[in-house]
C-alpha cells in the first residue's frame, strides 16, 4: 500500500512546501491538495480565511520536490473547460517531470459557486457535466486531436500538446454515486477515490467492477485510493474535537498496533493508496511530529 498526505488548503504556501519536501524526505508516496476557492462556511469558519488555489500549489510544489506524485483531490469540473484543465495540468505535470494525476469530481460546494458565478446544477446535472468532461480529458491525455459537442463542452480538433512528461497522464475521477459516478470512472479513469471505511471499500469496488465489464475493462486495471484522518491515543480515548470534527469520515484511531491493523483492513478492502489528510494539526510542530510517527510506526509497517 502507497501513503499519501493531504495538506489543508488554509496553510500558508511555506507550510504546504516544508509539509510536501518532508513528505518526500520521509517515504511517503504523494502530497494532494484541495480545489476551491473560498471555505465552506460552517461552525466557526469564515467566508474570509484564506484558501490557496490548487494547481498554482501544484506548479509550486513541481518545482520544490522530485519524487512524490502531486493531485488535486479534486478539480470540479465546473470551475474549468476541460480542455483549458488539460492544459494546466500537462504542463504541471512537466514542470514535475511526469509526477501529476489528474483528479477531477461533479462539484458540490455551494456557496463558492454562488459567489464566483459558477453554476452548479442538480445531481443529475453534475453527473452528466462529469460524465462530458472526464470522456474530453481522456482524449486530450491520449489523443493527438479531441472532438466533442456536448451538453456542456464542445471541442473541435483540440490539441493538446505537450501531453505528460511521462506516460499518459493518469486521470482519477473521485465520488461514491453507484449508477453514475462509479460507471464515469469505469470509462474513463486510470484511478478512483472514494472516502471509505473497509466495508464501504469493499461494496464501491464490486459496483466499479460491474460498470467495468460493462465497459469492457478490468477493475484491476483502476487504482483505488481513500483518505483517513488520523489520532495516535496511546491507549486513552480519542479527544472530543477529534470525534466532532471527523464525524462521518473513515479515521484510523488507537495504539501504532492498532492503526496498523486498521490500515491492513483497507488494504484487504482493496484500497491501493491510504491518504492522510493533516488538517486537524494546525500547529506546525505538531502537524510535522505526527506525520513524521505515521511514517516511522505505521508506513514501515507496509514498506519495509
Amino acid at each position: 500500500m502507497d501513503f499519501s498526505v493531504w495538506p489543508a488548503s488554509n496553510r500558508t504556501w511555506a507550510e504546504v512546501a516544508d509539509t510536501a519536501v518532508a513528505a518526500e524526505r520521509d517515504g511517503w508516496h504523494g502530497v494532494w491538495f484541495a480545489d476551491h476557492f473560498m471555505p465552506n462556511v460552517a461552525g466557526t469558519v469564515d467566508a474570509d480565511d484564506p484558501v490557496l488555489e490548487v494547481w498554482s500549489v501544484l506548479a509550486g510544489l513541481a518545482a520544490v520536490t522530485n519524487r512524490v506524485r502531486l493531485g488535486p483531490l479534486v478539480t470540479s469540473v465546473t470551475y474549468r473547460h476541460p480542455a483549458v484543465l488539460a492544459k494546466i495540468a500537462s504542463t504541471t505535470d512537466q514542470i514535475s517531470g511526469g509526477r501529476v494525476v489528474l483528479g477531477i469530481g461533479a462539484g458540490w460546494q455551494v456557496n463558492e459557486h454562488e459567489a464566483y458565478g459558477l453554476e452548479l446544477g442538480d445531481v443529475p446535472t453534475r453527473s452528466d457535466r462529469l460524465e462530458e468532461a472526464a470522456s474530453i480529458l481522456r482524449s486530450l491525455l491520449h489523443e493527438p486531436r479531441t472532438t466533442l459537442v456536448g451538453e456542456f463542452f464542445t471541442v473541435v480538433d483540440a490539441p493538446n500538446e505537450p501531453k505528460s512528461a511521462g506516460s499518459p497522464l493518469p486521470l482519477l475521477v473521485a465520488g461514491k454515486g453507484e449508477r453514475r459516478t462509479l460507471r464515469t470512472a469505469a470509462r474513463h479513469a486510470d484511478e478512483w477515490n472514494g472516502w471509505c471505511r473497509p466495508d464501504e471499500m469493499i461494496a464501491k469496488r464490486a459496483v466499479l467492477a460491474r460498470h467495468c465489464e460493462a465497459a469492457g475493462r478490468d477493475v484491476a486495471d483502476i487504482r483505488c485510493s481513500t483518505q483517513a484522518f488520523v489520532c495516535f491515543t496511546d491507549g486513552s480515548a480519542p479527544p472530543s474535537e477529534f470525534l466532532a470534527a471527523t464525524t462521518g469520515r473513515p479515521t484510523l484511531v488507537g495504539t501504532a498496533d492498532q492503526i496498523v491493523e486498521q490500515v491492513a483492513a483497507h488494504a484487504d478492502a482493496g484500497a491501493d493508496e491510504l491518504i492522510v489528510p493533516e488538517w486537524l494539526w494546525d500547529d506546525p510542530a505538531e502537524r510535522a511530529d505526527q506525520l513524521a510517527r505515521f511514517g516511522v510506526e505505521i508506513m514501515s509497517a507496509f514498506t519495509g
